[in-house]
């Protein structure tokens, strides 16, 4: 099953942030929110959850846990609307600033399902610069349903690698395939009702968002200086419509728009206003790859390579394509007996589009895949998937991101829309858009959707925000930055032309330095800098 993918209508796709080898699910996501369907659901009773927020609020208990690093652990409801709820554990860990103090600041890395913790505790400088290391505590949280909090849990590597690579044979949207699809899919909702339990119904993005209020108080600052990546972003905005009085210096990277109406699987190269579509950005970035390919460019083709593809760029997507054709109706085998099916491959080409430094990769993975060779192919799905040589899962970020992406959109689209939609996608994302266009995981879901949703972020705070957007972002399409930079009644676009996932802390000394400023010192650029690198 290709978890990467996006049902039709408003189901959101995981993304990810690389960082110097390190590896972490980071918002994913890309989502066509119809407003309309929003108006009128009740949140939760504000009463409820402000006796239940007085309830829980208590100051964090840090103790040192590794050099620079303090552990802490908070109580959070189980379930904000009810007063008397049991608790759950929320777990952060804090890298203490180095020189002298400025601030604290609170970091997401995205997914859903990205471990907080794990991206500080890692070392610090994969969440921010070595300068804002310097002067600010930075602080890592995992959400509810998430790593070392309560987690969501599934069965494990065995349920996994039965969900993630399920060696489907049949044509994308086909009766067989869709039947192979859905077995796997229902497989691991059951799995997942088993192992988790009530918790299932309890991580959606308002209630992590009521945990960082938790946070804020218990950390007793006024305001929550918070920076979030991609699923991030999404997070941090469903925050400061529900607390706009409490949004601090926010930074918001690989943005995701929850509130537009725009249709954001529309083709487009992420350049131009109006245009996007996480589907178009991968295709686009697929054939710069295919590009540079063609051409033996160095950061595409490694030392001792030759690229598996000849003529135009036109010709070598069509080789793509009838290669993902070819292992849909007999997938590889790996040295280890795994499947490479169609849907796993369309996985291993989407991980490598996410940063440059990949390209080498794919080039090597698909010229193996064309000669019927499955193990590179297979490494560029398990580091996206998370999954070592020897099988073990990093986390429960596969977990944790279907539970909170089933629980905030749910599905319910049957398999004629599907196909409709996976036609749409054809249109501009011929190669890897169909499979965005199914998931049937949601639709075996234990539990429906939440109607809890908050007002979009039109009142937060009364100091700017930064949003982050880079224009050939595959993930979160550049338009939704420029979008939700508008939202925010003082927001601030930081643009970087350039490919790839998010743009802080990843070598763009542009980029890097207005966002240090703002952290730091709350200096907001006269303008969008532009960046290039």
């Amino acid at each position: 099953m290709t978890y990467w993918t996006q049902s039709p209508g408003p189901m959101p796709a995981p993304t990810r942030r690389a960082h110097r080898g390190w590896w972490v699910f980071v918002t994913v996501l890309v989502v066509a929110v119809v407003v309309e369907a929003l108006v009128g659901l009740a949140l939760a009773p504000r009463a409820l959850v402000a006796v239940t927020m007085a309830r829980y609020t208590n100051a964090i208990v840090w103790t040192e846990c590794d050099d620079d690093l303090y552990c802490g652990r908070i109580d959070a409801p189980l379930d904000w609307s009810d007063p008397a709820s049991p608790a759950i554990q929320l777990a952060l860990v804090e890298h203490r600033a180095t020189g002298t103090r400025t601030g604290t600041l609170v970091v997401d890395p995205g997914g859903p399902g990205g471990s907080g913790v794990d991206m500080v505790a890692s070392d610090v400088r994969n969440a921010v610069t070595s300068t804002v290391a310097t002067h600010d505590d930075v602080i890592g949280i995992d959400p509810r349903g998430v790593g070392s909090s309560t987690a969501v849990q599934c069965g494990g590597a065995s349920a996994l690698d039965a969900l993630l690579y399920p060696g489907v044979t049949g044509t994308v949207g086909s009766d067989a395939w869709i039947r192979g699809e859905r077995a796997a899919a229902a497989a691991f909702a059951r799995s997942c009702e088993r192992h988790t339990g009530a918790l299932l119904a309890h991580v959606d993005t308002v209630s992590a968002a009521r945990d960082l209020e938790l946070v804020r108080r218990d950390l007793g600052v006024d305001r929550l200086d918070y920076l979030g990546y991609s699923y991030g972003t999404q997070l941090g905005s469903v925050f400061a419509g529900l607390y706009p009085h409490s949004v601090g210096r926010f930074v918001l990277d690989g943005a995701i728009d929850l509130w537009s109406d725009e249709d954001t699987d529309d083709s487009g190269d992420g350049d131009d206003a109006g245009d996007g579509g996480q589907a178009a950005g991968f295709e686009t970035a697929l054939r710069d790859w295919m590009k540079a390919c063609i051409a033996g460019a160095a950061d595409a083709v490694p030392s001792g390579a030759t690229c598996p593809y000849r003529g135009d760029v036109d010709s070598g997507m069509a080789d793509v394509r009838a290669l993902l054709a070819r292992v849909s109706s007999a997938p590889l085998r790996g040295s280890d007996g795994r499947a490479l099916d169609g849907g796993t491959l369309a996985t291993a080409i989407s991980s490598a589009l996410y940063d440059e430094h990949d390209w080498p990769t794919l080039t090597v993975a698909l010229t193996d895949a064309t000669a019927g060779k499955a193990d590179h192919a297979l490494g560029l799905a398990d580091q996206y998937n998370g999954r070592d040589e020897h099988g073990h899962y990093d986390g429960n970020s596969t977990e944790a991101f279907t539970a909170v992406q089933c629980r905030d959109f749910g599905g319910g689209e049957d398999v004629a829309d599907m196909r409709r939609y996976a036609d749409d996608l054809r249109k501009s994302a011929p190669t890897l858009g169909p499979y965005q266009a199914f998931d049937f995981t949601c639709d075996q879901w234990a539990v429906p959707a939440t109607s809890d949703w908050p007002a979009p972020p039109t009142a937060a705070g009364d100091g700017p925000v930064l949003v982050v957007g880079t224009t050939k972002d595959p993930a979160t399409p550049y338009h939704d930055a420029q979008q939700l930079a508008d939202l925010f009644p003082d927001g601030h676009l930081v643009t970087e032309h350039g490919e790839g996932h998010t743009a802080y802390d990843l070598g763009d000394h542009c980029v890097d330095d207005v966002v240090d400023a703002y952290l730091l010192h709350g200096k907001v650029p006269a303008h969008d800098p532009d960046c290039r690198p």
